[in-house]
């Protein structure tokens, strides 16, 4: 809050001037300006006052905000975190089948020796095939999870500045 402007000093000079006023007739002059000035301080602190709570109502919005771009970017790292997971998954399934798919050939060659030969070697090649494309879809999906959460967390993030930048312009 400012302080009201200190009262000026009695000065008491003496002066030849006949027409000079006397130091109380000038001091009833200034004292009614003098009251006026207690009520625009007032005024005067009062928006010093909203200003300053102005201020830190900015400072609230733009931690918020901060606030909100941090949880978009944890929810990017747990849709991440799932892609890579289904990944991981899918790949295990694919080798755990292409493992049964080798038994499977096995068991047919121990049989028949010259048919399971032949057997074996096709089975073989068929669950290496199958699992590489199952493999390249899994990895195909994971690019496409990552992509579509990294679209996502972008626009979230945009769309929180732009409401941001109207509230604050």
């Amino acid at each position: 809050m400012t302080e009201p402007r200190k009262q000026p000093e009695k000065v008491v000079k003496e002066t030849e001037e006949p027409d000079a006023k006397p130091v109380e007739e000038v001091q009833e002059q200034v004292e009614p300006a003098r009251e006026a000035v207690s009520p625009l301080a007032e005024v005067l602190g009062q928006a010093e006052q909203a200003y300053a709570a102005y201020m830190e109502a900015q400072r609230q919005v733009a931690s918020s905000y901060k606030e909100n771009e941090d949880q978009v970017a944890k929810a990017y790292k747990r849709a991440e975190q799932q892609a890579e997971n289904n990944c991981n998954e899918a790949i295990r399934q694919t080798l755990k089948a292409r493992e049964e798919g080798i038994a499977q050939a096995a068991k047919a060659r121990a049989e028949a020796i010259a048919q399971a030969e032949e057997a074996y070697q096709k089975a073989k090649e068929q669950a290496e095939t199958g699992c590489e494309a199952s493999i390249e879809e899994a990895r195909k999906s994971r690019e496409a999870a990552l992509e579509q959460a990294w679209q996502l967390r972008g626009e979230t993030i945009d769309q929180a500045w732009k409401i941001y930048a109207r509230l604050s312009g």
